[in-house]
């Protein structure tokens, strides 16, 4: 099941004309086209970047490959995860990382790998996306 706030975030990041969104995901293609199907999540994705075709996190090919097909600069992208690989790999990406509280591992454990900031609920991403954009001069 989806955490609270993910569908009405996801809309509302979707809506927003300068914002694209991509999944970096050390799950499968598979698992993926179950999970879009299943909560009817696909739309909102750009592009979907999985184990299937990059090495593990923390290696940064599918942050990179994500900014690529996006045409996006790492200023200006940020990712967002619940484990230390996913900071690690954003920091090897050299973009922005944004820690969830409610994963994998501990708030504590995503600052000391990266996070700028660790969020405790979904609907606080955007103004976390604002604020690291806007002290960032972007």
């Amino acid at each position: 099941p989806l955490y609270p706030g993910t569908r009405e975030t996801l809309q509302h990041l979707a809506n927003q004309p300068d914002t694209i969104l991509a999944v970096a995901t050390g799950k499968s293609q598979r698992g993926m086209a179950r999970l879009f199907e299943r909560e009817g999540l696909g739309h909102f994705f750009q592009s979907v970047q999985t184990a299937d075709e990059h090495p593990s996190k923390p290696h940064p090919s599918m942050i990179t490959r994500a900014m690529e097909l996006a045409g996006a600069d790492a200023l200006r992208t940020i990712m967002v995860g619940d484990t230390t690989y996913d900071m690690a790999m954003a920091v090897n990406a050299g973009v922005h990382a944004v820690g969830v509280s409610w994963g994998y591992h501990a708030s504590e454990e995503l600052t000391a790998t990266g996070a700028a900031t660790v969020i405790e609920r979904f609907d606080a991403l955007p103004k976390q996306i604002d604020t690291l954009l806007t002290n960032e001069g972007a």
